[in-house]
């Protein structure tokens, strides 16, 4: 299962001035390659993050539904939870990490730190 960065990315990636943003987009798209052998991978995730981020915010839980999906399970976040933050400022960061976590604790992976 996942490594499962901190559960508090956005607050990290504050106060290392987006630096921790650009590792847990790597981790994120990574940890999903390496599941599922879908998706962008690690260093492509970062390079968008970091060069058009506004792709991370569809691509990332897109890809986390298609993780869900092809395990059976029903996703908490798809590509329309970019417009969460767009259009209320919803933390976009807690809703897909709340959903790395909830996935990976069903694999049996310990609790996230």
């Amino acid at each position: 299962p996942g490594d499962r960065v901190s559960a508090v990315p956005g607050r990290l990636s504050i106060v290392t001035l987006g630096l921790y943003g650009v590792y847990w987009a790597y981790k994120s798209h990574e940890e999903i390659k390496r599941h599922t052998g879908d998706g962008v991978g690690g260093v492509v995730g970062a390079v968008l993050y970091v060069f058009v981020g506004i792709v991370t915010l569809f691509l990332l839980p897109l890809e986390i539904k298609k993780m869900y999906e092809a395990d059976g399970q029903t996703s908490p976040v798809g590509p329309a939870t970019a417009f969460w933050i767009l259009l209320f400022g919803v933390p976009w960061y807690v809703k897909c990490q709340s959903a790395l976590n909830h996935y990976w604790a069903s694999k049996g992976a310990p609790a996230a730190v």
